[in-house]
């Protein structure tokens, strides 16, 4: 599993000029799935982005989650997080999981980040997708499990 976290000020998602998910302060994420993934792992990966320090405190240090400002979530699938680029000018998609198994662990994914309170908008899974978002820092984080 490849979690992109993006500490964003504002993010929406689109498919056919129509607003699927939008949020202010939070994260966009980016979610892939691998067919190794297990519930285990998404337990871990949700765990680690609801308790992800990066929001700045009083003293401007990076050391709040997202919770503590009332942050959000869109999360959106994104398969290509798998790409293999080792050979050739064409990516290979191999790594990424079987679709149907992948689209059930986006669902879990998300059902357990609202179980830690968390607001999460969701694009739709497998659609042609327009994300827009301002990213505050700029502050990106590579997950992977």
């Amino acid at each position: 599993m490849k979690v992109v976290i993006q500490r964003v000020s504002q993010a929406k998602v689109t498919v056919d000029d129509k607003i699927l998910g939008q949020i202010d302060q939070g994260f966009c994420l980016l979610v892939a799935f691998a067919d190794e993934d297990t519930e285990e792992t998404l337990e871990y990966m949700a765990r680690k982005v609801a308790n992800m320090r990066v929001f700045s405190d009083a003293d401007d240090k990076m050391n709040l989650a997202i919770n503590d400002v009332d942050g959000k979530i869109l999360s959106i699938s994104q398969f290509t997080l798998y790409a293999d680029t080792k050979h050739g000018n064409r990516p290979s998609f191999t790594g990424a999981g079987n679709f149907e198994a992948s689209t059930k662990k986006y669902d879990r994914f998300n059902d357990l980040l609202r179980g830690y309170g968390l607001t999460v908008e969701t694009g739709e899974f497998g659609a042609d997708m327009q994300v827009s978002l301002t990213n505050d820092g700029p502050v990106t984080i590579l997950m992977e499990r």
